[in-house]
């Protein structure tokens, strides 16, 4: 059985929210935490002459201290990246909880998470790195990538940690919101947790029949749970209850009936991803 939350972190503001959410999901799954920084393999520095000289030349001199100078960076990089992992280790242990493992890669982020696909039952990794600005439609360049890539449950965190108590399913039917019923109804993640489970269709006796369905499957499950049935925009919807119930924690399908693959996700997830500022918890 896999035991393992995996946390991505770069360094950056977001890391310390990473880390709480991921301690915290650890800590309700009874699972072991393991902190991952992966640096961004280096590419030397390279200049070619066009004198056609045989001999030394002073663009040589030049080449070879830029070869030091890739050096000097990969190992303060490297160096820089054990401080950052260290850290956020203190801070989880400051926080409580049990000192995280953790690891440093170079490479891809893509690449390195592929190799923990059985390794870890949850991914833990900011909606926004390093590199990118604070508005919330902004997505990290990775965030994209990983949930084609992983097919492992993804908490994209934003902003401060706050400690969860009411989360949101939204429901559409499909397989893969079905998928997220059995793992709120088997998942000790959600423990505790007051459940409300939300669609947006047209109030038809099939689509009444699923939200029943499904909410008495959580209800048997031991969850505390509300159920809606909603008509409209179904983004402003999910949005207004988001906002209505001070849920804190969305649970979404990377795609629905739909499964829109273009430059993004299924559409729905791709907005709510750009435009909710609660953290998303993202399902293959």
């Amino acid at each position: 059985m896999k035991t393992n939350v995996l946390a991505c972190i770069d360094g950056s503001k977001h890391t310390t929210t990473v880390c709480d959410y991921a301690a915290w999901a650890s800590s309700q799954l009874g699972a072991s935490l393991v902190l991952l920084h992966v640096l961004p393999k280096s590419e030397p520095t390279m200049l070619f002459s066009i004198s056609g000289a045989a001999s030394l030349t002073p663009q040589d001199n030049i080449t070879k201290e830029l070869v030091d100078l890739d050096q000097k960076r990969e190992a303060l990089a490297k160096e820089h990246s054990r401080q950052v992992l260290e850290q956020a280790s203190n801070h989880v242990a400051s926080k409580g909880y049990a000192a995280p493992r953790t690891i440093q890669r170079v490479g891809r982020l893509v690449h390195e998470i592929e190799q923990y696909d059985d390794y870890c039952q949850l991914l833990v990794m900011g909606r926004q790195g390093a590199n990118e600005d604070d508005h919330v439609s902004r997505l990290g360049s990775h965030v994209e990538q990983v949930i084609r890539t992983t097919d492992k449950p993804l908490l994209l965190t934003w902003d401060a940690f706050t400690q969860p108590q009411k989360i949101m399913l939204a429901f559409d039917g499909s397989d893969t919101t079905r998928k997220g019923v059995d793992m709120l109804a088997s998942s000790l993640l959600f423990h505790g947790l007051e459940c409300h489970l939300v669609m947006v269709a047209s109030p038809d006796p099939q689509n009444l029949e699923q939200l029943e369905s499904a909410r008495l499957q959580l209800e048997v499950a031991g969850l505390n749970v509300t159920s809606a049935l909603l008509q409209g925009d179904v983004k402003k919807n999910l949005l207004a209850y988001q906002d209505k119930h001070d849920i804190d924690l969305m649970v979404m399908g990377a795609y629905g009936h739909s499964r829109i693959r273009q430059w993004l996700l299924g559409s729905i997830t791709d907005l709510m991803l750009k435009e909710s500022t609660k953290p998303l918890l993202i399902l293959r």
